[in-house]
């Protein structure tokens, strides 16, 4: 069996009905009044992409997946755009005055037209000199976490889930969003110091791509847990690695090219979304 999945705000019940009809689906459970609901199909159906198109211009979201499995033990997750609202170094550029030029090459390297690891070192020369003390006036001022995030973790956590922070932002922001957010663990890149101003520099090896593969196989050997077990979310090009390999990859407002390539996108919605997707109702929120 399939589960379909449709989430938006505000859901038209009659869509989902109608929908449901035309699928020869189960019953539809209501995930959330108005806002999600899913029913079971027999198969993944032919038509499946030609109806999400349809529904991209209703602005509602849909996911068709195995039943089987899809309440997952592990989350790994990207933070810039992700978790956060904000590329950490694109804030960081603005406070050095080369804001709109990072921001730039920041938008291509995640939409994977240009090499991320060349990338990141260019945009990081770019910041030498600057203050050490403005990341923490970017973490006070400039940093929001994205809508859902506190539900995603609090509730995958309350049910036995370990949450992984993978970004290939930096340890400097990293540290706290992870502790903000109430994630087991971070990985990230070091960006180096010269005295009190940031050196333009950052330490090697980058994280990258196949650095979040590296942590999916690595946290999951040691918490003897299959890699299927885990759901894996991030919007750029070095994500989709982990989201292919991860049990359930989700594109989450992901650049063009990146969704492309992923089954599960989620276009419209917040991180809530990722509970729904595993089967959670919003009474299981926590």
């Amino acid at each position: 069996m399939y589960v379909v999945t449709l989430i938006a705000r505000p859901l038209d019940p009659a869509l989902v009905e109608a929908l449901r009809n035309a699928w020869g689906g189960t019953e539809v459970t209501w995930l959330s009044v108005d806002e999600a609901a899913e029913f079971g199909v027999p198969g993944v159906p032919d038509n499946q992409w030609d109806v999400w198109a349809d529904l991209q211009t209703q602005k509602v979201d849909m996911v068709v997946q195995p039943t089987k499995g899809r309440r997952k033990k592990m989350l790994l997750a990207d933070m810039d755009s992700t978790m956060i609202r904000q590329e950490c170094i694109d804030e960081l550029a603005d406070e050095a005055g080369v804001g709109a030029y990072v921001a730039d090459i920041t938008a291509r390297a995640m939409n994977g037209e240009l090499d991320f690891e060349a990338a990141l070192i260019e945009r990081v020369g770019l910041l030498k000199g600057l203050p050490v003390r403005v990341i923490g006036k970017v973490l006070e001022t400039r940093i929001t976490k994205m809508y859902g995030a506190v539900e995603l973790l609090t509730t995958m956590k309350a049910h036995g889930a370990h949450a992984a922070l993978v970004s290939g932002g930096f340890t400097a922001f990293t540290q706290r969003i992870a502790a903000d957010l109430g994630f087991d663990e971070h990985r990230a890149n070091t960006l180096l110091e010269d005295g009190d101003v940031l050196s333009g520099q950052v330490a090697m090896p980058i994280l990258g791509r196949e650095a979040k593969v590296q942590a999916l196989e690595e946290i999951t050997a040691r918490l003897a847990i299959a890699e299927s077990d885990v759901i894996a979310v991030g919007d750029g090009a070095n994500d989709l690695g982990m989201l292919k390999r991860a049990g359930m990859g989700v594109a989450l407002h992901a650049k063009p090219a990146v969704a492309a390539q992923v089954d599960i996108r989620i276009n419209h919605g917040d991180l809530t979304s990722l509970l729904f997707v595993q089967g959670y109702s919003r009474d299981d929120f926590v």
